[in-house]
């Protein structure tokens, strides 16, 4: 079973009205070509309403690439044919012929886009008995040993077997500056609730030691390497106010959780509202411990 495209789907980016969506759709598109071409990945991308398509011949590392792209909800690694009914059902049946015998089950979940001369129903009717009579195996629409989606759109149509989940939120660098303040591992967590936001970060790295960790995790998730490095906390609020308004910042982002210490955090935050003019954000502030190290299990933060 050889895929020769990447479906990627996008989740609020549709809720948005038109011309918003679409400054959003383009600046997606422009993060996932900035992301393929950085890891060297040849591709060739089309855009259809609600769906973007990835063609390469590197499908895993696409894949590794696109989960790591916020504003993307799910992708699945396709085979493309066209709307003909008799096309769809002598794909499926190839592709079920790999993945089932009569031992065991499958379901159809068939989508329709478009004018046709069928319906879905008709569509997983016509290819369910075809491939019922090539496998010997059972339709099970419940629990299915094998799930082939079938997403006929227009002239085209596209068969996959996994919906592999993304991170969804909007595309990074939509939303404007935002500071973050870079002084333990909490707070690069903190950067990821933000980025996740669309926010564009820059960040200020006061724990030279996390510098490369920053990094990293910059490079991983896609993002410009815009780190201000200070080496010594003497004068920090001024440097802080000099950023901001350098950068046009729209908010100030901290990894402050009340786990640690609530009273020296609480003392901490009021100083810092008290020095600066804009927003402080704390996307943590309320998250138990165990929370965090899941959390940082999950998007590969490593201690």
């Amino acid at each position: 079973m050889k895929y020769e495209l990447i479906i990627i789907r996008y989740g609020e980016l549709g809720l948005k009205a038109k011309a918003t969506r679409k400054t959003l759709e383009n600046t997606l598109v422009k993060n996932i070509k900035n992301a393929l071409q950085s890891r060297k990945i040849s591709y060739n991308i089309k855009k259809e309403w609600g769906r973007i398509f990835v063609y390469t011949d590197e499908i895993d590392k696409g894949i590794n690439v696109l989960t790591k792209i916020f504003g993307i909800t799910s992708i699945s690694p396709a085979i493309k044919t066209d709307s003909n009914i008799e096309s769809i059902s002598r794909l499926a049946v190839n592709i079920s012929k790999e993945k089932i015998n009569k031992k065991n089950s499958f379901a159809l979940r068939v989508e329709r886009t478009g004018k046709h001369s069928y319906s879905s129903q008709d569509a997983a009717v016509e290819i369910g008995n075809n491939i019922v009579k090539t496998t010997k195996s059972n339709v099970n629409l419940t629990h299915p040993d094998l799930e082939l989606f079938i997403e006929i759109r227009n002239k085209n149509s596209y068969l996959f077997i996994e919906k592999i989940p993304c991170h969804g939120g909007l595309p990074l660098r939509t939303q404007g500056n935002i500071l973050i303040l870079i002084d333990s591992l909490d707070s690069i967590l903190a950067a990821w609730y933000i980025m996740r936001r669309g926010c564009k970060p820059i960040f200020l790295n006061i724990k030279p030691s996390l510098y490369n960790v920053l990094s990293d995790f910059i490079d991983k998730w896609h993002a410009d390497q815009d780190i201000v490095l200070i080496n010594s906390k003497k004068n920090l609020f001024k440097n802080i106010r000099d950023i901001i308004s350098e950068r046009k910042c729209y908010a100030i982002v901290t990894g402050q959780a009340l786990y640690k210490d609530s009273k020296n955090v609480i003392s901490y935050l009021k100083k810092l509202n008290e020095k600066t003019t804009i927003p402080v954000l704390h996307p943590l502030i309320s998250m138990k411990k165990e929370e965090i190290e899941k959390k940082f299990s999950e998007i590969g933060i490593k201690k």
